[in-house]
């Protein structure tokens, strides 16, 4: 157990390279030379690629590396991950010319977009992990006890005396220390004439292409009824609004009506650093549209406060990356909070609307689909109910807590309060026997009627936690949060909910 951050630590970005290649298809060859290496690069591509679930695939692309320097071969494999990316990019004109279904090519077009954001994932974080190959490396390559390896040791202090990262600028430092209402918004945003534009889209086009401070824009009351994107470019975008049922964007695009759910989105929020406060986001296409969107979330390091958000199948898109939800509220019916985000959700209400007269209401379907991703969805001193008109039919219609969208599926519900609209068996498949042996789904000191255990369902993937294994799903550990939610004027509980 001891080694298991150090394997991940190392190996998780090569693992990542070879998860995106396998996933999108690629077939690789070899790269040749192997007889020709020194034998201690041979080894050393081996001890590194050793640890990975894609170990073949992981000393093909090494192969022609020629070096014992870990860094050498982490930068190998991101450069390797981009190229195969790239080659699937350039060939997929010739698949989407050849496809004349209209959903298919917005499937088409959705996949090209994610491939894109990987490319960019994959630089990014080569870039950000360049000075932790400097200052960690060594230390994780001691802890696997990996020979063979000659790394000089560096040292760089990474936090100022204030305790805040060294990379935060003054300005940065005065506006997180903050609380965001006395923030001076950059741009105001009202219905009623009273600010700059009336339109949430016309406002985001001042942000600056990746910014770096905080740009505010105050979104007064109102409904506002349009798509909003804030795009890969846009960086530390704050949302205020004038509460999150008084302040509303709303759409109602769906799938249905022949939009991809990736594309129902009434918001889609992508860039970086990205945080909402007292807004209310809505995807009012009602039951019988079924997926739609309310608000899809990709952007790393976002928060989000005493909001709200509405819909019924897929109302709340946990994307991917890591986010951070306090005090909102969640409503929907089947599926409500997906994705593959590390997301945590800490006080929050999680409420079960009425379903079509055939369907049963499923909270959450989490989708990691590789067993070393560190993704998952921690759902903490949140409350599980229904809305008034669910109520009367909650025995026709259950509730479940979730179900696995994907192979390794991972939530933990814990410090909650569970109404009697739970179902005692608590958990749902998706079809069959699909992930019940590899999923990992746990509850810990819940309290209500739905958090009885005794029927609940016995999968292998059901685990029994303790105190000491919860605590690694708390927000300070699983999303490091003091290293970007504890300063941010919102809050935070880092550990365990005392007292719960």
């Amino acid at each position: 157990m001891g080694k298991a951050p150090a394997i991940i630590g190392v190996c998780s970005v090569i693992l990542v390279a070879m998860v995106v290649a396998v996933a999108v298809g690629v077939s690789r060859s070899k790269t040749g030379g192997g007889s020709d290496e020194p034998m201690t690069s041979t080894k050393a591509v081996q001890s590194i690629c050793q640890p990975t679930d894609y170990k073949h695939a992981c000393e093909n692309s090494l192969a022609g590396a020629n070096t014992t320097d870990p860094r050498a071969l982490i930068q190998a494999s991101f450069h390797a991950a981009i190229r195969e990316i790239e080659k699937v990019l350039n060939n997929s004109g010739t698949i989407q010319d050849a496809v004349k279904d209209p959903m298919s090519r917005q499937a088409l077009d959705d996949c090209k977009e994610l491939m894109g954001y990987s490319i960019d994932d994959l630089k990014n974080s080569f870039d950000q992990t360049r000075l932790a190959m400097v200052t960690e490396i060594p230390k994780l390559v001691s802890d696997l006890n990996i020979t063979g390896f000659a790394i000089g040791g560096a040292k760089r202090r990474l936090m100022a005396k204030d305790g805040f990262p060294s990379w935060v600028s003054f300005r940065q430092r005065m506006l997180l220390q903050r609380n965001p209402s006395q923030i001076r918004p950059n741009v105001i945003v009202a219905k009623d004439g009273s600010g700059k534009y009336n339109s949430i889209n016309q406002a985001l086009k001042e942000v600056p292409k990746n910014n770096a401070s905080p740009f505010v824009i105050h979104i007064k009351a109102g409904v506002y009824n349009e798509q909003v994107i804030v795009d890969k470019h846009m960086s530390n975008v704050v949302f205020i609004g004038d509460g999150p049922t008084r302040t509303t964007i709303t759409g109602r695009l769906n799938f249905a009506d022949g939009t991809s759910t990736f594309r129902t989105a009434t918001v889609a929020v992508i860039g970086p650093k990205f945080m909402a406060k007292n807004i209310g986001f809505e995807n009012s296409a009602g039951a019988i549209k079924h997926q739609a969107v309310a608000i899809k979330v990709q952007s790393d390091q976002s928060i989000f406060h005493n909001c709200q958000m509405d819909g019924y199948q897929d109302t709340l898109y946990s994307h991917s990356h890591r986010q951070y939800y306090r005090d909102c509220t969640v409503s929907g019916t089947i599926d409500f909070v997906f994705g593959n985000a590390a997301s945590v959700y800490q006080n929050c209400k999680l409420i079960v609307r009425k379903p079509l007269d055939n369907q049963q209401c499923i909270v959450t379907a989490q989708g990691r689909s590789e067993r070393r991703e560190a993704t998952g969805f921690v759902l903490q001193n949140c409350s599980f109910t229904g809305a008034p008109n669910y109520l009367p039919v909650k025995e026709r219609s259950k509730t479940y807590l979730g179900r696995p969208w994907k192979q390794y599926s991972r939530t933990i519900i814990m410090q909650s309060q569970l109404d009697d609209i739970v179902t005692g068996d608590g958990w749902m498949p998706w079809m069959g026997n699909f992930a019940l042996d590899t999923l990992w789904y746990a509850e810990f000191n819940n309290r209500g009627p739905g958090a009885v255990q005794t029927n609940r369902v016995k999968w292998k993937g059901i685990q029994k936690i303790n105190a000491v294994q919860a605590q690694q799903f708390t927000a300070g550990v699983f999303l490091r949060g003091a290293d970007w939610i504890q300063n941010s004027g919102i809050p935070y509980i880092a550990g365990m909910i005392p007292g719960l």
